[in-house]
């Protein structure tokens, strides 16, 4: 590959310019960093440390966007079959991203909570649910509302050793064969990745348990293989790793739900077989795959919104970005050994974040924050996220401040 290709213009481009070779930051200097300069030039007196939040947006997406706002201007009599095609293409690249079959196992969805309510409203209630102690506010929220309606019972699981769920945590659980497993392959609080979750979910099928997995602090910065591991459904989105902003979120369906098997009561007319027919039936008539989980006219805009990110981070390869957040993750580790600062687990069985004990973590977020150091914190854990953007110099002088803070 040519490595004096110095100025790469758009995403497409990504492939020929960095080749096959691990990313190192010369090259995301020359080949990447020019794609996000709308961004970076926002902030250049900052360290963008909160990556596990909002990702930073690619220049093209104020491009994309325009795209789907002009189909509205311009071509109004037929701006549906241009917002489907946008719709298909992200399916398709979400499908791709998580090693699903097909593109019609992805259904789009708001948010990563919306799709958690569509696997709930499938069930007749009451049913119990399983879940740990540490999921994300919504799906937490979301879960004991549900449970205080009577609509689920509800049991969470609390790890018994440090902040770090084991397996073995949740087969006495399993045992008891609730209906549906909802659980977080990286942990929001700790960053904990599950790495033996290929083993738990085979424990839960064997008593006849579904799995719902959170897929969200995972998606496009872990390799992903939904088929291998069996998922039967999962949730996520563009917000974070996906730099697609919110709104472009997505539920997974295995292949053996896309018959006539699984039905919702969250619904609307994109479900039907043909919706812009209009046809009043006197059952339901509901499409196959997952249109028909499909609910009412959905904002089209998320959609292209999510594009340049997908685009992006499937030009790079997630294997190629996760190699690099655990080399800068190792780098962090070392800063902060040096510095006598304790962090949780080690790069390998975490997400993309560190998270840092302390019991002040919320102020110490703020005054990084005031210092130009963009992170934030969680029940008693700062997190701390860097991605491609973040140089080596920023990971030091983010340390340091750190340091001067903490002591």
């Amino acid at each position: 590959m040519n490595s004096n290709h110095t100025n790469i213009h758009s995403i497409d481009e990504v492939p020929f310019a960095l080749g096959t070779k691990a990313l190192d930051e010369q090259q995301i200097h020359q080949h990447l960093r020019p794609l996000f300069s709308r961004s970076l030039k926002n902030s250049q007196d900052k360290i963008y440390l909160a990556n596990h939040s909002l990702g930073r947006a690619l220049d093209q997406t104020a491009g994309d966007l325009q795209e789907g706002l002009g189909v509205w201007y311009t071509n109004v009599e037929n701006a549906w079959d241009n917002w489907f095609n946008e719709i298909t293409s992200f399916r398709q690249r979400v499908a791709t991203l998580i090693n699903a079959p097909r593109a019609d196992c992805i259904a789009p969805r708001a948010s990563a909570g919306q799709g958690l309510r569509t696997i709930l409203n499938s069930y007749d209630s009451p049913f119990r649910v399983l879940t740990s102690g540490d999921e994300f506010n919504s799906i937490d929220h979301i879960l004991k509302v549900y449970a205080c309606h009577h609509r689920i019972q509800l049991k969470r699981v609390i790890p018994k050793k440090d902040h770090f769920y084991q397996s073995e945590d949740f087969y006495g659980a399993i045992q008891e064969k609730p209906e549906l497993l909802v659980l977080s392959m990286v942990m929001f609080t700790t960053g904990q990745l599950l790495s033996a979750l290929p083993d738990l979910i085979k424990v839960a099928h064997d008593q006849g348990v579904r799995v719902l997995l959170d897929l969200y602090h995972v998606a496009g910065v872990i390799p992903l293989d939904v088929m291998a591991m069996d998922i039967d459904f999962a949730i996520g989105g563009s917000y974070k790793y996906l730099r697609g902003g919110p709104g472009a979120s997505w539920l997974y369906l295995h292949p053996r739900y896309l018959g006539d098997m699984l039905e919702t009561l969250d619904t609307g007319w994109f479900a039907q077989t043909q919706p812009f027919d209009l046809v009043r039936s006197e059952s339901p008539q509901l499409s196959l795959g997952s249109n028909r989980f499909f609910e009412s006219t959905p904002a089209i805009l998320p959609f292209y919104q999510a594009r340049a990110g997908l685009m992006f981070t499937l030009a790079i390869g997630v294997d190629r970005l996760r190699c690099y957040s655990v080399k800068q993750q190792k780098a962090i580790e070392s800063l902060l050994q040096k510095q006598g600062i304790p962090f949780l687990g080690q790069s390998e069985e975490r997400g993309a974040f560190i998270a840092i004990p302390h019991p002040q973590s919320e102020f110490i977020a703020k005054s990084l924050i005031s210092a130009g150091v963009i992170c934030d914190a969680r029940e008693g854990l700062l997190r701390l996220c860097p991605d491609i953007l973040n140089t080596q110099d920023e990971l030091i002088t983010a340390v340091d401040k750190l340091a001067e803070i903490w002591s």
